[in-house]
């Protein structure tokens, strides 16, 4: 059974309430403005890379390189 990788917003929404923390607070922490968070959160495709490291970086975390199935693409 092939596994489905969490998206990199469901990572920072289940991340924030774990630490029972608002958007708002995560924004503030994190430096970056609350709508910022909410686009992160809602999945959108464009967002710049450096806010989202900085985040992550609370977290722990960086974005970075992930494989990926070639084949699978292909077949698209």
């Amino acid at each position: 059974m092939e596994q489905i990788p969490m998206t990199l917003s469901d990572f920072l929404k289940n991340k924030r309430k774990q630490l029972n923390l608002t958007q708002q607070q995560l924004a503030e922490k994190a430096g970056v403005g609350l709508r910022f968070i909410r686009d992160l959160e809602q999945g959108k495709t464009t967002l710049r890379m450096d806010k989202v490291n900085q985040v992550l970086k609370l977290f722990g975390q960086e974005l970075g390189p992930q494989p990926i199935n070639r084949e699978k693409l292909l077949r698209k």
